[in-house]
């Protein structure tokens, strides 16, 4: 049926697009012709095609429905055509009344990419040397600095889907040279940091992370929240997937650039979702948190 649609709307356009003057002139009843085959072909699809996954069976659990919910077909492809999305939220977010601190400049040059691969480990113990503000700089760029442009478009570190950037980090910082402890939020436009709020978190941050020592013990530990309507509004449900991808993305840069400054680091994804967005003051619904990277001295 696909194949009929297909070879239907090419005859209808090859018979009826005229040339003249080197431009495409294309007159009334093409216009209807070229709808009601668009028409026909859509339905067709939408018809033929399971709207997402193939039908299953009803009984599923949370992880395998939400596989199943937000797998593509050509009947959903079409059918998001005509869905309502979510408005387009901003790119960038900030804390406007919020104290600044001005990170240095990110230039940092260590060790080959290969070395640092081969040297990757998930490390959980850490001294009690206190991290330097341009390493945190580095590990902040590393994971979402913005390296260039395409078409007025700021384009950064870490791949994402449609370059939509849903991702937010914060910043608990516990143990950095010439940095108040407390709560920041990472501003990637001006390359900052935006305080939350101050204080010592190491019980609260660890509590949050079910008792896991490393995140108390941490100088620093990165929390990453999404704001799902930047990639929803282009995607729609399918976005949700792009979503834990890119948590990945930018993991693995803290994970390599953390080697290459000769630091310990760990990703964590276990932890009570609801007391981590308390913390650093999201809804959990439209922001939330997804993944945490906890990165200490050796």
């Amino acid at each position: 049926m696909t194949v009929f649609a297909f070879t239907l709307i090419f005859h209808l356009i090859k018979s009826s697009i005229k040339v003249k003057n080197m431009k495409m002139r294309i007159d009334n009843t093409m216009q209807k012709t070229l709808l009601i085959a668009i028409t026909v072909f859509a339905l067709l699809l939408i018809h033929f095609s399971p709207i997402y996954g193939q039908d299953v069976e009803k009984e599923l659990s949370i992880g395998e429905r939400f596989h199943h919910e937000t797998s593509l077909t050509w009947r959903g492809v079409i059918g998001d055509l005509f869905r309502s999305k979510p408005k387009k939220p901003p790119q960038f977010k900030n804390y406007p009344d919020a104290e600044v601190t001005k990170l240095p400049k990110p230039g940092y040059r260590g060790i080959p990419l290969e070395e640092a691969i081969e040297k990757r480990r998930s490390v959980r113990n850490y001294s009690r040397i206190p991290i330097t503000l341009s390493q945190l700089s580095q590990l902040l760029f590393s994971a979402q600095g913005i390296t260039g442009k395409i078409y007025g478009q700021p384009l950064r570190t870490a791949p994402s889907a449609g370059a939509l950037y849903p991702f937010e980090i914060y910043v608990i910082a516990n143990n950095v040279e010439g940095l108040s402890q407390g709560i920041y939020h990472y501003a990637v436009l001006n390359h900052t940091l935006e305080l939350i709020k101050t204080g010592n978190f190491r019980k609260e941050i660890t509590s949050a992370g079910l008792k896991q020592e490393m995140l108390g013990d941490a100088d620093i530990t990165f929390v990453l929240s999404a704001i799902f309507d930047r990639v929803r509004h282009k995607y729609g449900e399918r976005g949700f997937r792009y979503v834990y991808m890119e948590a990945g993305h930018i993991s693995q840069n803290f994970y390599l650039q953390a080697v290459s400054l000769g630091l310990g680091s760990v990703s964590v994804g276990a932890f009570l979702d609801n007391n981590v967005n308390q913390l650093i003051g999201v809804d959990g619904q439209k922001e939330a948190v997804i993944y945490m990277h906890a990165v200490g001295t050796l």
